[in-house]
């Protein structure tokens, strides 16, 4: 019998928080969509592997013995699976990195350059991912390092340098009313419906829009996206306003937008980020270094 190694982490992130929607928000899936992974595992097993209440998810007898032995398979297998992937990089000469949209703004080229010049028989890859990932591939072990957004869920997990940070910008339908001001302050925005990203991405949802400026007020979403494009065409289209990096002005440019400062959230930060796995990785500390030269002389 063969079990898809998604269905066992699955079952270890229920196991581990003891909760669907909890387990739901870490893996970046819905709660009905990891019902449904976990009743497929049951189905393969022959065994119940968790009793449901009110209360949460507990372990059976059947699902302890598999909790006990999950955690020790599946570092075996992402082990395998990061050596083979290091092994093919190593052997083609390139380095995959995830980046999210405009990934380090008008620093990626200057990024890339500097890894050439240590490198010269390297090239980058660069993999983007969508909003519903906002590892940009790490957690998945697609890729060897990547450029994100600060913060997001699970980097507490990886390695992270910072590079820099912008503000924020309001993005509007420029036939709407706020179009015509100079900026706005984000109390202004409170009943305004927002472009979201995935609810399963939780803090990273969180974030852009604004969550911890609204005091307790539910956001009002207007449409959800995870893509760049979609994002453009929902707040081109008059679905909601939203929340964007100062460079999205610059590489997001499109009829029918307009971008005008927003007073009251914190600014974005970039960062590049990696997995514990990559210290012993000489191209990875490359990159990585490669990123801190270019902060260093922005």
């Amino acid at each position: 019998m063969d079990v898809d190694t998604r269905l066992l982490r699955y079952f270890a992130a229920v196991a581990d928080e003891g909760n669907l929607s909890r387990a739901a928000e870490r893996l970046f899936v819905s709660q009905p969509t990891l019902t449904k992974q976990i009743r497929q595992l049951e189905r393969a097993l022959g065994a119940v592997l968790f009793t449901r209440s009110r209360a949460g998810m507990a372990l059976t007898e059947a699902g302890r013995a598999l909790a006990a032995r999950v955690p020790e398979l599946l570092a075996g297998w992402d082990e395998v699976a990061a050596e083979t992937r290091r092994a093919a990089g190593r052997a083609s000469r390139v380095l995959r990195v995830g980046f999210l949209a405009s990934a380090a703004n008008e620093a990626t080229r200057r990024i890339i350059v500097a890894f050439r010049e240590r490198r010269p028989d390297w090239r980058v890859e660069m993999v983007q991912s969508s909003w519903g990932d906002p590892t940009a591939g790490l957690a998945g072990g697609g890729v060897g390092a990547a450029l994100v957004r600060l913060p997001f869920p699970g980097q507490d997990g990886l390695r992270v340098e910072e590079l820099f940070s912008e503000p924020r910008l309001l993005a509007v339908h420029s036939a709407h009313p706020l179009a015509a001001r100079d900026r706005v302050d984000f109390a202004e925005l409170l009943d305004e419906p927002f472009v979201a990203a995935p609810v399963e991405t939780g803090a990273w949802r969180d974030f852009w829009l604004a969550s911890e400026r609204r005091g307790g007020r539910p956001p009002v979403v207007g449409a959800v996206t995870d893509q760049p494009d979609a994002w453009l065409s929902a707040i081109a289209n008059g679905d909601g306003v939203a929340l964007a990096p100062e460079s999205a002005a610059r590489f997001y440019a499109r009829p029918g937008i307009t971008y005008l400062p927003v007073d009251g959230v914190e600014p974005t930060r970039v960062g590049v980020a990696w997995t514990a796995a990559g210290d012993a990785d000489a191209v990875v500390r490359d990159f990585v270094a490669c990123c801190l030269e270019v902060r260093t002389g922005a």
